[in-house]
């Protein structure tokens, strides 16, 4: 089976936006609503289909119930699960044995990792960014910027300026 093309015809079918960097690697842009974009690499190797989506810079703050968070939800993940790189940055990652991939599960692993990181992303902000959120609220009111972006944290910011 040609497990590249078989990528690449789910990609197409689920009519999104996607580069073939190098042979066997495809870098797919999933688009959301609280996080406006996921890219997500799906890499196919000798023997399985590895998928590596960015998450979120790994936090400034409130460390143990950030990671506990994570750690809470990976036991109720498909196909991928929060880990994190080198410099503590927050990835969803997964593999995929070869002789599973179809347009199908590629689809369902697509729809976890959009899923995941679009409805998770305002909750791990709010975690781990809680102090950075409350100065560009303020910053943004004293400039007199939009605050439009930002409307999903007044509760962290505790109050609704602008």
């Amino acid at each position: 089976m040609d497990h590249e093309a078989v990528v690449e015809s789910a990609l197409k079918a689920a009519e999104v936006a996607y580069e073939r960097p190098k042979p066997g690697a495809f870098l797919v842009k999933l688009p959301g609503h609280h996080k406006l974009a996921t890219m997500t690499w799906l890499t196919v190797s000798a023997q399985a289909l590895h998928v590596e989506a960015f998450f979120c810079r790994r936090p400034d703050e409130n460390h143990v119930e950030f990671y506990r968070w994570l750690l809470t939800k990976n036991g109720s993940m498909y196909g991928v699960h929060f880990a994190l790189d080198a410099v503590g940055d927050v990835h969803l990652v997964g593999r995929l044995p070869l002789e599973a991939v179809s347009a199908g599960e590629i689809d369902r692993l697509l729809g976890c990792v959009l899923t995941y990181a679009d409805e998770w992303f305002d909750r791990a902000l709010e975690l781990g960014f809680a102090s950075s959120i409350r100065r560009e609220w303020e910053w943004r009111v004293k400039r007199g910027e939009s605050l439009a972006n930002l409307r999903a944290f007044e509760h962290v910011v505790g109050r609704s300026d602008g």
